[in-house]
């Protein structure tokens, strides 16, 4: 009996002619078009490393990924076609690499493994290509600007253009499951698990959120609220429970009564929602005794210290630097927009967000007026 792995390799082996020419129909290039002869090249040049990934997956495939995603990255400024172009086509290639699989004889376990192990490689695909567009992007800029701020200008322009189209493209499919997954929860509330999937879809949607935050431009102050930080506290706590079990964590709190800050409740539920993630991704990390503790304290001058640790790995000097700025992330497939966000957020309310790390703790610390 195949593996799951040999499984994928055969299908894709036996499938990639059909699904590179009903990938090239679907992208309706014209013959004057410079990259008609170079899409359909490519596509298959990304299956058949895709194939050597999964057969043994090594430092040279993965190199041979990222020249690829370089190459289209290249062709695709050189050629002036906008970035969203380049997004749909890999979301159709995507499309079709998932219903041919679909349609073969596998059972459902072995459908998801291999659509995960190709989502894998699809997404750094994809990730690579669009980091190096901007790269190339930014460096055309430098080119004709004289001032940095300029430069950042253009990069943010940039960005809001991409998250855009990453948001219309993820929001739209994660909607409509989460719909499916409230009528199942009304018809059928006996099915197990439906309220931990609909707890990690919307986990899903707020992450996703992250992307527009960081490029939206504000048209309206945002509302503010009075509320209690230990009640909202122990609010995300009980909604992370899912994500809390999994990962195995203690979490211990020492939260000061009656504590009442001034500002965005949804904001800083974002904050709390971010910092609380970060760690639980940090402890799923071979840690044998994960820990967060969050405590908080008020002085007499109604400043309020939230200390946020975790006992997982230490956070070096030099990211420790660096951890709150754009696209900084310690993590393999992080955004690094997250602590970002977090940090604006925070000091826009008159406050800071702070980080320090050793062998034993890693603390966010949070100080901000209270009322």
């Amino acid at each position: 009996m195949l593996s799951i792995k040999e499984s994928a390799i055969d299908f894709l082996i036996t499938n990639k002619n059909k699904i590179v020419n009903e990938w090239n129909e679907q992208t309706l290039y014209s013959p004057e078009n410079p990259l008609y002869d170079k899409t359909s090249l490519h596509f298959g040049q990304f299956i058949e490393f895709l194939i050597q990934t999964l057969m043994h997956k090594s430092a040279h495939t993965e190199k041979m990924i990222k020249q690829l995603a370089h190459t289209v990255a290249a062709e695709r400024l050189q050629a002036e076609t906008p970035i969203v172009d380049f997004i749909n086509h890999v979301s159709s290639g995507r499309s079709i690499l998932i219903h041919h699989l679909l349609l073969q004889n596998m059972s459902t376990v072995e459908n998801q493994s291999i659509i995960k192990l190709m989502n894998s490689c699809l997404d750094q695909f994809l990730y690579d290509s669009i980091s190096y567009y901007s790269e190339l992007k930014s460096e055309m800029v430098n080119g004709q600007c004289n001032t940095l701020s300029q430069t950042h200008k253009e990069r943010l322009t940039l960005l809001g253009k991409m998250t855009s189209s990453f948001v219309h493209e993820f929001r739209n499919p994660l909607t409509s499951i989460m719909g499916f997954i409230q009528l199942l929860q009304a018809e059928t509330p006996d099915i197990k698990y439906l309220d931990i999937i609909s707890t990690e879809l919307q986990q899903l949607n707020s992450r996703i959120t992250q992307f527009l935050d960081i490029s939206k431009k504000e048209t309206k102050e945002t509302e503010k609220n009075i509320f209690d930080i230990g009640h909202l506290t122990q609010e995300v706590i009980e909604f992370l429970y899912p994500s809390i079990l999994e990962v195995n964590a203690n979490i211990t709190t020492n939260l000061a009564d009656n504590i009442l800050i001034s500002g965005s409740k949804e904001e800083f539920r974002q904050v709390l929602l971010n910092i609380i993630l970060n760690a639980l991704d940090v402890l799923s990390n071979e840690n044998s005794n994960p820990l967060i503790d969050i405590s908080t304290t008020v002085e007499i001058s109604k400043q309020l210290t939230m200390n946020i640790s975790n006992n997982g790995q230490k956070i070096q000097e030099d990211m420790i630097r660096d951890i709150f700025k754009p696209f900084i992330t310690t993590k393999e497939r992080g955004t690094g927009l997250g602590l970002f966000v977090c940090k604006e957020i925070i000091e826009k309310n008159q406050g800071s967000l702070t980080c320090s790390s050793n062998d034993v703790l890693t603390t966010f610390t949070i100080r901000i007026p209270c009322v």
